[in-house]
């Protein structure tokens, strides 16, 4: 059976962290440094705005000369987000990922952001489950037909 977003989320937990339009990037890396991420939310009140990634402070700020400090993450960030479901299969996630070329998943449950999934915990479960299978054959190709 195929592993869920929600199960992801279960084992690893639904902490976003989350910025506004109006903050500076500058401010944004702090946070992304701070908590070890390489994505932020970028959120209007509850309403899913963007994302703002390390990717696009590589190709919207340090490529064309702009100012962390004065720049506001609204103007890079990246709008029209790619989502995820709870119910959403792994399966899924690692072609949404791969077909756009994106590394984060912001996962919403009717309207509200919940989560996000990111390209490592995707592999991360699929590794999981591909061991529980290699488990399970070894187990039966030992003739433990309990495995």
């Amino acid at each position: 059976m195929a592993a869920t977003v929600q199960q992801i989320l279960q084992t690893k937990g639904s902490t976003c962290h989350s910025v506004t339009p109006d903050t500076t990037v500058l401010q944004a890396l702090h946070l992304m440094a701070e908590h070890n991420v390489s994505a932020v939310l970028v959120m209007e009140g509850e309403r899913l705005a963007g994302i703002f990634t390390e990717r696009d402070y590589a190709r919207k700020v340090v490529l064309k000369g702009l100012a962390s400090k004065d720049t506001k993450v609204g103007d890079l960030m990246t709008p029209n987000v790619l989502t995820v479901s709870p119910t959403h299969t792994v399966d899924d996630c690692m072609c949404i990922i791969t077909n756009n070329h994106v590394r984060h998943l912001p996962v919403v449950d009717h309207g509200k952001v919940v989560g996000i999934v990111s390209i490592g915990d995707a592999v991360k479960s699929v590794m999981e489950q591909q061991q529980v299978t290699i488990n399970h054959l070894s187990g039966y190709i030992a003739g433990d037909l309990a495995t």
